[in-house]
């Protein structure tokens, strides 16, 4: 998945086709090449080191002691803002990582009905899927291959339901899930059969019937982003999958892979019809121990090898790897498990690694979305997009910033100054990680201004960009080359700003700066314990050439005369707010 960041410049910009090949986030590195490595491969049954690395046997007594997520049940009343309701529920259902929620709406239109009449032409294309454990080295890795065959709703069914009668010839019903889970195990150690599934597929199961009682409400996935609560309404450009929901289309024994989400974002999945499908979730705290059982006892060292600094967290990013969630619980990760059937929702947490399979032909929907609880999880996710130079998707500052300023605004927040107001968990989340964001930037300019004292300063108006270094999403500042327009942001160290052609760095601060600095300002004064470290900025003995170079196609020149003689006669600024509020004063005069 990707985004187009607004108004990018120069070499940084995104076109449409490319944040739509990123949205499209293949389950795969899709060899198409390999068909023939599907035939005939050895029975993994018979081999013995496959039976020792996952520690199986054909009782698989783990599959009857793994525990089930917790199940809510909310009324009309109460989930008419499932954000809302949400948030209610997430101290609780988060320690988890899934949760399950039965949809107090039904559809009165099903999906089939949607996918064959409403959206005429609806066409998909499928993954191949070849269901075996595999021993992740050099030689033995997942093949997922598109199929050359086109479905709609109608053929991929039939097509479903005579493989699941093949496969369980007259028990079309009656098989508990259980069993159905122990048989999926089965089948992927003995490493023969092949699946077909259909994933992240445009379009919406959700009906567009007046009458339709779900399609109407806020069940329906399509109005998640315009929910007063998701943060991703603060963007104003979708992004499949992530803003907007797309489709997943599977048959007996269809599998996500172990993954986590973009961002670490939070997920919800509406099975729309046909057979349940089993999920497995590990919650956020146990990620770490999850990613060290991965690397420590999925991968071999030879394959991380080939990759990165961290390949285990690169090569669980391709989504292709799969295993039975037995070796986590040996090694004290702990694993929930849902049976997600017609009418429910499956919410994933932010950072909660998750994977699955279908019980037989169904068709879910999914979309990701962020509450004001996830900017911590979004935060931790841009150090690690970071240190492996992966593209963001979202713009987080950017919407950190949002939030947060809209959060200082309201009349909400200002009743933190009452004694018996209580701080919502989202307002929370976002006054703090808005305070140690601004307070990480301001460590990291002055540090800049220490080493480069000599740098130029200069106010822009451009929205999020994209450091080329690191891939960071930058809004409220970044650096650029006068020559050659390199971009870069100021988390980096110092050497490896400067550029090749000998150009000239411009720090680059964004002209609205100043309404972070007051929404910086309103949290530590309304903060009990106030702000752990005070935003002490470095004097900017050269803060004129910012008024100079950023403002003089706003200013008349006297007034810019003015600005550069009233800033020149502060010898320092106790910080960044003081040097945001001389421009904007100065700005009306």
């Amino acid at each position: 998945m990707g985004y187009q960041i607004k108004r990018e410049i120069n070499s940084n910009k995104l076109n449409s086709s490319e944040r739509r090949k990123r949205a499209k986030t293949s389950l795969s590195t899709a060899r198409t090449n390999n068909l023939s490595l599907m035939k005939g491969e050895t029975n993994a049954m018979s081999n013995p080191k496959i039976m020792e690395k996952y520690k199986l046997s054909t009782e698989l007594e783990w599959v009857d002691q793994t525990p089930e997520c917790p199940v809510f049940h909310p009324s009309m009343e109460e989930f008419k803002d499932p954000l809302a309701f949400l948030q209610t529920i997430s101290q609780q259902a988060s320690k988890y990582g899934i949760c399950k929620i039965v949809s107090p709406w039904k559809a009165s239109v099903p999906a089939s009905d949607v996918l064959m009449k409403e959206q005429r032409g609806f066409e998909f294309k499928a993954y191949v899927q070849h269901l075996r454990l595999h021993q992740w080295n050099l030689n033995d890795m997942p093949n997922f291959l598109i199929t050359e065959s086109t479905y709609n709703y109608s053929s991929f069914e039939k097509m479903a339901n005579k493989a699941f009668a093949k496969r369980f010839p007259d028990q079309s019903t009656g098989l508990s899930p259980v069993y159905l889970e122990k048989q999926f195990w089965l089948e992927m150690a003995r490493g023969t059969a092949t699946v077909e599934y259909g994933v992240n597929i445009d379009g919406s199961a959700f009906s567009s019937d007046p009458n339709d009682q779900l399609g109407q409400s806020n069940g329906n996935l399509k109005t998640f982003q315009q929910l007063p609560n998701c943060s991703l309404r603060l963007l104003d450009y979708q992004i499949p999958g992530i803003t907007f929901p797309m489709l997943y289309i599977g048959m007996l024994f269809s599998t996500f892979a172990w993954h986590v989400e973009d961002h670490y974002l939070y997920s919800i999945n509406y099975h729309h019809s046909g057979a349940p499908k089993t999920w497995y979730g590990v919650p956020g705290h146990a990620a770490s121990g999850f990613e060290t059982v991965v690397r420590d006892y999925i991968y071999d060292p030879d394959i991380l090898s080939h990759i990165c600094e961290d390949g285990a967290s690169a090569v669980l990013a391709e989504k292709t790897t799969m295993f039975p969630p037995n070796i986590l619980l040996q090694h004290n990760v702990p694993v929930y498990k849902a049976v997600q059937k017609p009418g429910e929702y499956v919410i994933t947490f932010p950072r909660a690694y998750h994977a699955g399979f279908s019980q037989g032909c169904n068709c879910g929907e999914a979309v990701n979305f962020a509450i004001g609880e996830w900017f911590p999880w979004g935060a931790v996710a841009g150090q690690v997009y970071a240190h492996l130079c992966k593209m963001a998707i979202l713009p987080y500052e950017e919407l950190l910033c949002k939030e947060a300023i809209i959060l200082s605004e309201s009349s909400n927040h200002r009743c933190l100054d009452h004694p018996a107001f209580v701080e919502p968990s989202s307002q929370s989340s976002v006054r703090r990680s808005f305070v140690r964001h601004i307070e990480s930037l301001n460590t990291a300019l002055r540090h800049l201004h220490d080493s480069m004292p000599r740098i130029t300063y200069s106010s822009v108006s451009q929205g999020t960009i994209i450091c080329q270094l690191c891939k960071r999403d930058c809004y409220l500042t970044f650096l650029e080359c006068d020559k050659c327009f390199h971009h870069t942001c100021v988390f980096h160290a110092v050497d490896s700003l400067r550029c090749s052609c000998s150009g000239k760095l411009i720090v680059y601060i964004d002209e609205g700066i100043w309404k972070a600095v007051d929404a910086y300002r309103v949290f530590e004064e309304s903060s009990e314990r106030g702000i752990e470290q005070e935003l002490c900025l470095y004097p900017l003995s050269n803060i004129s050439s910012c008024i100079k170079h950023g403002k003089a196609r706003f200013w008349r020149k006297h007034h810019i005369q003015k600005a550069m003689h009233m800033t020149m006669a502060f010898s320092a600024f106790a910080n960044i707010g003081h040097f945001c509020n001389i421009q904007r004063h100065n700005t009306y005069m």
